[in-house]
């Protein structure tokens, strides 16, 4: 009785694994749905500051919480580019969190898309970190856009993170100043299989992407081949 009892509940671990798993998934082909479709109107994210981004990060539907005035949260991945220097193809993605009071009431009571650009190696370094504060551990400003954003203006020369959001359609920068950025090791446990941070996953190339991220890498590099930065 003992034995059936322990099958049952091995049946019902790897059952709830397979579910947490399914829905990481779904939250990469959500990002990479996000960022095609933002990509693909006139006034989106620069291509100039796109071609000199270390990182980006996705957060499809930030919602604002139901308990706490302006409280917000969202689930996200991240994906950087490959190499020591940043010079590589976009790596694969680790599953990424927001929280924050402020952005609440940016986004009122909507479920808003979110894009950040990771601007330079230090930014990287940041978030990279157990839990960054945006505006005090990295340097977090509105993004500009449309293709004639300039790139090098003043808020893109100081800023490590260029933040934009979606919302009913309209597209347009934010500041997340005050929300926090954290991997999310649960996430990223569901769908790697075992615990990996962040930095191991995109920074170390601990593992292959999975099958799941693949339409957002290809989408990455497609779009962002190369890494401008430099030039």
């Amino acid at each position: 009785m003992k034995r059936g009892m322990i099958l049952i509940l091995g049946i019902g671990l790897l059952a709830q694994a397979a579910v947490a798993q399914e829905k990481e998934e779904q939250r990469l082909a959500d990002s990479a749905t996000v960022l095609e479709e933002i990509l693909g109107v006139p006034e989106n994210v620069p291509e100039n500051l796109l071609d000199r981004a270390e990182c980006i990060i996705i957060f499809p539907s930030v919602k604002k919480g139901a308990v706490g005035i302006g409280v917000s949260y969202g689930r996200g991945a991240i994906t950087c580019r490959s190499g020591k220097d940043f010079s590589g193809p976009w790596s694969a993605p680790a599953l990424f969190a927001l929280e924050g009071l402020n952005i609440g009431f940016q986004l009122g009571g909507q479920a808003t898309d979110l894009v950040l650009l990771v601007m330079n190696p230090k930014g990287a370094e940041s978030i990279m970190g157990s839990k960054v504060k945006l505006g005090i551990d990295a340097s977090a400003a509105a993004g500009p856009k449309g293709r004639t954003a300039a790139a090098q203006t003043d808020v893109v020369m100081k800023a490590e993170i260029l933040s934009y959001s979606r919302s009913r359609g309209a597209f347009a920068g934010i500041s997340l100043e005050g929300s926090t950025l954290r991997s999310d090791g649960r996430g990223n446990r569901y769908l790697y299989g075992r615990r990996l941070s962040a930095r191991r996953i995109v920074r170390e190339g601990a593992v292959a992407a999975p099958a799941a991220a693949q339409k957002l890498l290809d989408l990455l590099n497609r779009k962002s081949p190369r890494n401008l930065s430099g030039s």
